[in-house]
Parts: C-alpha cells; structure tokens; sequence
C-alpha cells in the first residue's frame, strides 16, 4: 500500500505505479482530507491520520500488508511499524526527525510556498507546460525539477491547493512532537529508511536522527535526489520497493 505526503493523492505515485503494478497488487490510498478522501471530524493531525489509516487497515483486511510511504506519508509507515501494524515498510524521506532551525525552515518555508500556490492557480496549466516553469514551482522538492513530467506536476499543484486540511497538517508537523522511535530488535518486519541526498524538505542529515530511533531499520540513500525520489529517480525507488517487500517477515 502507497501513502502519499502532505497534500498529495494517490496521484502522487504515478512515476512508479505501473512499475510496481507489474510485479505486484499495489493499492495507494487518499489519506483523510486529501484527494477524493473526506476529511476527519475535527481539527487534522497527523496522530489522528495515522488512527485512521491503521483503522483501515485492519477494517479491509490489511494488517499485514506492506507498507511504502512518502514525506509525511514516510513517517505514517514507520509509526504504523512502530505500533505493528503493517508487513515490510519502504519509508521514503520521513518528515518528523527535524529539530531546532530546521523545525521553523520547514513549517515557514512550506507555509510560504502553499500561499504562492494557490495565488498561481489560474496559470498553473501554463507554468507546469514550461520546463522553467516546473524548475521554479518544484525547486524545493525535487534535485531534477525540469525533469517532474508536466502532468504529475500539474496535478501535484492542484492537488496542494485544494487540500483544505494542508495548513492544519502544516501547523501540526511543524508544532507537533517529532517521531517515537523503537528499540533495537524489536522490529517484526524489514524496515527501509530511504533518503535523497539533495532533500531539501527534510536534509538528509536528518538520516541519522531517523537511524537512531530505528535502530532496526536499513538506509539506502538516493544521489542526486530530492525529497521525492519516485519523482527523481523512478526506476531505482521501484527497485528498491520490490526488493524490500514481498517477504513478510524480517530478514
């Protein structure tokens, strides 16, 4: 099962989803307040996310399925592990192990960004149409800008704007405690913490910070990527997916 990051949708997975559908049943969600999902009662967080996805889990049947995440999405997963919920976890540049300056640089520069998204609306066809265009809107995101395919980008923008919960989720993550960890050997499944070498959302130094509080867990990390390494480098993240999941149990 995919889960996309703060704003996004299923959408999100498009680079590697016929890849990874190939070998495997893939199912990516629309967590609560994004995409075609409604959203919870009250205000969104990301604790009350991670209740709802867990409850979904286990309300179709999916307990032990295995788990891929992206950004906000990266942390879900690994909590979910953290709770032992789910089967193999492939966490792709978790939000959640940031401290300091780097709390108040994501919560503003996010902040600012989704302001200046929803402003350029009208024109988003156009400047996601636009090599430049692209490069500009998504220098944050991703190492290869210019390379994110027009239509996922397109789609990405819009799928940010009309995420009503994004400010609430935005104030929460930033605010909010940072990610529990698990003590050493107390993982039932594979864990992968992936991390693109050029994140510019979560730096990668961060990576160490996730390592410790998973001290069970694999790193792989991602050259000359971004945060969005299905964006940057789609056949690599398919074959580390693959590679990571399938098997149930730790190895």
């Amino acid at each position: 099962m995919l889960v996309h990051g703060l704003g996004g949708n299923w959408r999100s997975w498009r680079p590697i989803l016929d890849g990874l559908a190939a070998e495997r049943e893939v199912i990516a969600i629309d967590l609560p307040g994004h995409g075609d999902s409604v959203r919870l009662p009250g205000t969104a967080t990301f604790a009350a996310l991670t209740d709802a996805t867990s409850a979904f889990l286990r309300e179709h049947g999916l307990a032990n399925a295995d788990l891929v995440g992206s950004s906000m999405g990266a942390r879900l997963v690994l909590e979910l592990a953290r709770r032992g919920v789910g089967g193999s976890v492939v966490s792709l540049d978790p939000g959640g192990f940031w401290s300091g300056a780097e709390r108040v640089y994501f919560g503003v520069t996010l902040g600012l960004s989704i302001r200046l998204v929803r402003l350029l609306q009208p024109v988003m066809p156009l400047l996601t149409r636009s090599a430049i265009g692209r490069t500009a809107l998504f220098a944050q995101l991703s190492a290869k800008p210019w390379r994110v395919p027009p239509g996922v980008a397109l789609e990405e923008m819009q799928s940010y704007a009309r995420t009503a919960v994004f400010d609430e989720l935005l104030s929460d993550l930033a605010r909010g405690p940072g990610q529990e960890g698990m003590p050493s050997e107390s993982a039932r499944t594979r864990i992968t913490i992936a991390w693109g070498r050029s994140d510019r959302v979560c730096p990668p130094g961060q990576a160490a910070r996730a390592m410790s509080r998973f001290p069970d867990a694999e790193l792989h990390w991602f050259e000359g990527c971004g945060h969005f390494p299905q964006w940057d480098a789609a056949a690599e993240t398919i074959s580390l997916i693959l590679s990571r999941t399938g098997s149930g149990t730790r190895q």
